[in-house]
């Protein structure tokens, strides 16, 4: 966001950076915490009842994995709020502050944007996990369809894209597209009507069903939360959100996650998290002192590092915990995921940004 359209926002450049801070903690810790054989499994891409049912039986019996739980079903939703983040940013970068490039030039900005962040830990990982215990066999067209970030269109894409989170870049690639071409500077009913549609597709799928599965590695799945960004950017004026005291975003934050929990109980109420955890993000990093915003805000000025990085870590470090230190495994990957994350942030950096 230009220096302009940022004293225009209601979210301001620190906040934006602490919230780009919390989501990639969540996924992190969740992409570690998942991993564990004995953890709760997330509903990230269908709805499964029975993982809901391990959660409330986890919590009404809590022990000392209980947080370990609590991150591995809930830590997947920072994925929303980057959506959302993104959906906010493009708005004010392009229609309150630079010129919209042509469509190719623009699809071709985002796409070298991506692949610088995506390289150097796509080649890190490989290299980790050929020396490390349950090497992937890497198929060339699967390589190549993940370099070009088509390959959340191929069937089964949570068997065929690894490292796993690397999904996101396929995702993103599409929503830049989806914006360019169809709701770049139009009237906030088009993105409502998407959202509509991307909604009700997912809705009428059943709750375990590989259609659901597909459509939520693409597009459709992330699009109530994209909308969401780009309709607050253009809708919400930052001089009404001044006069919020953070007293009131702490009851943003205890609602939105309120909500958040509810909308477990069912396929219907589940489609609706992501906006629950993005309102609930919103207002603890609003509510938060400014020591704690600091730190969120540094953690999300290396978030792309730490996204690339975090997978080939979380192997190294996985069979500490497997194999019963659960804790000692975990700080160990924190730690050397933020340290090499903030060293790949130094070699990304040195790889030319391209031209809009």
């Amino acid at each position: 966001m230009n220096s302009k359209a940022n004293t225009r926002a209601w979210l301001n450049r620190d906040e934006c950076a602490a919230l780009r801070g919390l989501a990639i903690m969540a996924i992190v810790l969740h992409n570690y915490c998942h991993w564990l054989g004995f953890a709760v499994k997330e509903n990230e891409y269908t709805f499964n009842a029975a993982n809901s049912e391990r959660l409330w039986a986890a919590v009404a019996s809590p022990d000392a994995m209980l947080p370990v739980h609590l991150l591995s079903y809930f830590g997947h939703y920072g994925v929303p709020v980057f959506l959302f983040l993104s959906g906010f940013g493009l708005v004010m970068k392009y229609e309150r502050g630079a010129a919209v490039p042509q469509a190719g030039r623009f699809v071709r900005y985002h796409y070298l944007k991506l692949l610088r962040m995506m390289v150097p830990g796509f080649v890190a990982f490989t290299i980790v996990d050929a020396i490390t215990p349950g090497a992937f066999r890497f198929q060339a067209e699967y390589v190549i369809a993940q370099l070009l970030m088509v390959i959340n269109l191929l069937p089964q894409p949570d068997r065929v894209i690894w490292p796993g989170p690397y999904w996101f870049f396929g995702l993103m690639m599409q929503f830049y597209v989806v914006y360019r071409l169809l709701l770049c500077r139009r009237h906030w009913a088009w993105v409502a009507a998407l959202v509509a549609v991307c909604w009700a597709v997912q809705a009428v799928c059943p709750p375990t069903g590989d259609a659901l599965n597909r459509l939520r590695y693409n597009f459709v799945g992330g699009m109530l939360v994209f909308g969401a960004g780009l309709l607050a950017a253009r809708l919400l004026p930052a001089w009404r959100m001044v006069a919020v005291g953070k007293g009131a975003w702490a009851a943003v934050a205890a609602g939105g996650t309120a909500l958040t929990v509810a909308c477990c109980t069912s396929f219907g109420a589940w489609l609706w998290a992501p906006l629950m955890v993005v309102a609930a993000s919103v207002g603890v990093v609003k509510a938060l002192p400014g020591g704690a915003l600091r730190v969120l805000s540094w953690l999300g000025g290396i978030s792309a590092a730490m996204f690339v990085a975090h997978p080939l870590l979380r192997k190294v470090f996985i069979p500490i915990s497997r194999r019963g230190d659960v804790y000692d495994g975990l700080v160990l990957y924190i730690i050397a995921t933020v340290a090499v994350s903030w060293m790949f942030m130094l070699v990304i950096n040195r790889i030319p940004k391209p031209k809009p």
